[in-house]
């Protein structure tokens, strides 16, 4: 179903399809029953980009179809999005309409926000942006009570902030996130709470030290943290590391160690084949953390296999997935050592085919 095609009528058939389709693919590892969670059926995306399309008088958010390229699509609405960005959209469009200086050579826009009402916009221009675009884009965002970032080549310019907060319930805690403008965030704010909870409820006999790979803004961390002694978690994006860091600081977590290191530099530094100066800087030396469990959410390309192979170290491995095709691929090898000990499914993008996979696995 293409994104201007949305039909929420059609959700929970659209669903259960993907449930027993996503079920059937991890039949072979001899998985226990998953869990299944859903998403609400409109208004649950933190962020939506629109190309700007500029005809005569007229502009428009346009998207394109792959199997059309060069004929924009018209957005007028955009269930998708949480309901701050829906209610943002036509202000700000009839705002930069009627307003040459922001209007002229502007091609595309981006909204961030959050369920409390804050809203965070990025306009993007193929012109470079001077001090009176800067006034124009604070009347505008006075008037509508929201941050703007104008961007050109070279060129960011901030009006308010370049970050949205959202806040999480777990188990009993609230947790509070603070995602920056182009980092990598969860999309769908609803199933991500889902799956901060199914994670938190697996660590329930939780012990030892944790290992983190790919911690992005910290979203698993925080949570983790009340569950193991310390957590040593690892991003290599500078937007990610700059928000987990923060996000730390905002929440009182002092148990973590956050550290700039790919996973194939983990791998170096746990197998003594390289030491890293990043490394020295850790509250205790790497020796000495008493590591029980690891915990992974890799891009859709999955574990490679000198990562893999460090992974089967732990005792306890969770692992959290975007692409349930490399996940299984991964299984094929970490079901040697390991056995399946919980499995949940999470409408991350609905009304597509992919879905959110997680499992936990126990050394056998």
């Amino acid at each position: 179903m293409k994104p201007w095609e949305l039909d929420p009528a059609r959700y929970e058939e659209l669903w259960r399809e993907k449930c027993r389709e996503a079920a059937r693919g991890f039949e072979q590892f001899s998985a226990p029953a998953a869990a299944y969670f859903a998403s609400p059926a409109t208004a649950y995306r933190l962020r939506a980009e629109f190309r700007l399309w500029h005809e005569g008088d007229d502009l428009n958010y346009v998207m394109f179809d792959p199997d059309r390229p060069k004929e924009p699509i018209p957005v007028v609405s955009f269930q998708q999005a949480l309901q701050p960005i829906q209610d943002a959209m036509p202000r700000l469009l009839d705002a930069v309409k009627s307003n040459p200086m922001l209007r002229r050579k502007l091609f595309q826009v981006e909204f961030m926000a959050a369920r409390s009402g804050s809203v965070l916009v990025t306009l993007a221009y193929h012109r470079p942006l001077d001090e009176q675009w800067e006034y124009e884009a604070r009347l505008i965002a006075s008037e509508m009570d929201l941050s703007i970032i104008g961007r050109s080549r070279k060129q960011k310019r901030v009006i308010g902030c370049d970050w949205i907060e959202e806040s999480f319930t777990v188990g009993s805690n609230a947790h509070h996130y603070r995602s920056y403008e182009q980092s990598f965030v969860q999309p769908n704010v609803y199933v991500n709470e889902s799956m901060l909870n199914w994670v938190y409820r697996n660590a329930a006999n939780a012990h030892g030290d944790l290992l983190e790979l790919y911690c992005g803004n910290g979203n698993f961390t925080l949570p983790l943290a009340a569950k193991y002694g310390r957590i040593l978690a690892t991003e290599v994006a500078k937007s990610s590391t700059k928000a987990a860091l923060e996000n730390l600081r905002m929440n009182s977590v002092n148990n973590v160690d956050l550290v700039r290191l790919s996973a194939e530099e983990v791998v170096q530094a746990l197998s003594g084949v390289r030491e890293f100066q990043r490394l020295k800087r850790l509250s205790q030396p790497l020796d000495k953390f008493e590591f029980s469990a690891v915990f992974v959410d890799p891009p859709r390309s999955g574990l490679d296999e000198e990562t893999c192979k460090l992974v089967q170290r732990f005792d306890r491995i969770y692992y959290v997935s975007c692409n349930s095709e490399t996940l299984r691929a991964n299984l094929q090898q970490l079901t040697k050592t390991h056995r399946l000990q919980a499995l949940a499914f999470f409408d991350q993008f609905p009304y597509t085919n992919h879905i959110e996979s997680a499992v936990v696995l126990e050394r056998a």
